[in-house]
């Protein structure tokens, strides 16, 4: 936070905060960036328009949409994240310097495609700009580095663009990289940032996989609760298909009794009961497809984010059901096949 510091002010509050951690023992590296990986997800919106060198917009087409991040040096030693072309930031990267930014790979290959995007331009277009301070000039590309999608734990394609703190002020989370216990390190940090600053404020410190863990954790309760909603309505399918098939069985008897008597072999009873436990057991999943589908395009219209799962999903839910369904009719399959040719006969 600022507390009526100047820019200058802000960024040296910081240098000092990160030279004064980097001397305590078992830290490798520190730095600064502006967002806590999946638990600031979506602080920043959907991101702000911006062009580049030779980018030219199709009629009626807006400009793409980029993260806005402000690092420090060091910061994807810090992470592990691997430049893919140029340099990281230095101490050179200052305020009234060159403009200079580092971008992530996906939009370097979607703004300079099958070129090289060091050294190349970009520059903020989006309207809010004016609004919060941000200059609008073109930005010198002087880094290309892997993709960090810090919004979903699922990662994907990340539109990214990362200025030197001493450029863009927006920084505000610490980064440690320890090669001790880095919860060991919590108090010592915090002495340090009450020392330079008594007001500053101090989130929950957590290491990146926590943070991972925390952001699952419902996800995680979720798939708890309806797995075993799931295992509960599967043992349900398998006892019913069993009471049914031996129903069926012993309302059979004798007609079994005379297929035995006429030659037919137990093997073909067993096949046959069997057929028919997999054959209801298809009809169904094709049935609870159908309707499985219809309600999901019914809900997605009042939930957002609705979506079916993968085909691979449903094929594999298919074969656990029918599967379940086979091994439920063995029983009375063997029951049918064990059957006393006598005894069926004289059976009413």
């Amino acid at each position: 936070m600022e507390y009526g510091r100047t820019p200058d002010q802000i960024v040296g509050f910081y240098k000092e905060v990160m030279r004064r951690i980097a001397e305590l023992p078992g830290v490798e590296r520190v730095a600064v960036g502006t967002v806590v990986p999946w638990r600031d997800a979506g602080g920043f919106g959907p991101g702000f328009q911006f062009s580049a060198d030779g980018h030219v917009r199709a009629p009626g087409e807006e400009d793409p949409r980029a993260r806005f991040r402000t690092i420090s040096p060091a910061f994807f030693a810090a992470l592990g994240v691997p430049f893919i072309a140029g340099r990281d930031f230095n101490d050179a990267d200052r305020r009234g310097g060159e403009p200079v930014v580092i971008v992530s790979q996906s939009l370097a290959q979607r703004m300079f495609p099958n070129q090289d995007a060091v050294n190349r331009h970009l520059m903020w277009t989006d309207p809010v700009m004016k609004f919060i301070d941000v200059s609008t000039r073109p930005r010198r590309i002087v880094g290309v580095v892997a993709d960090v999608d810090d919004e979903n734990v699922v990662p994907g394609p990340a539109f990214s663009v990362y200025h030197p703190f001493d450029q863009e002020i927006g920084g505000g989370r610490l980064f440690v990289h320890a090669r001790t216990d880095p919860y060991a390190l919590v108090s010592p940090i915090i002495k340090i940032i009450r020392t330079l600053s008594a007001d500053q404020p101090i989130e929950r410190p957590a290491t990146l996989a926590d943070v991972r863990a925390e952001v699952l954790a419902p996800d995680r309760l979720n798939t708890l609760v309806f797995g075993g909603f799931a295992g509960v309505a599967l043992m349900i399918a398998i006892v019913g298909v069993a009471g049914v098939l031996a129903f069926s069985v012993s309302g059979r008897t004798r007609e079994f009794g005379i297929r035995l008597a006429i030659g037919s072999q137990p093997r073909h009873l067993l096949t046959r009961v069997l057929g028919e436990g997999a054959a209801m057991a298809g009809l169904g999943v094709v049935s609870g497809a159908v309707a499985g589908f219809v309600l999901a395009r019914f809900a997605a219209g009042y939930i957002q984010g609705t979506r079916m799962p993968g085909a691979l999903t449903i094929a594999g839910a298919a074969v656990i059901l029918i599967a379940a369904a086979i091994v439920a009719s063995l029983v009375p399959a063997a029951r049918a096949s064990r059957i006393d040719v006598i005894e069926a006969l004289r059976a009413e």
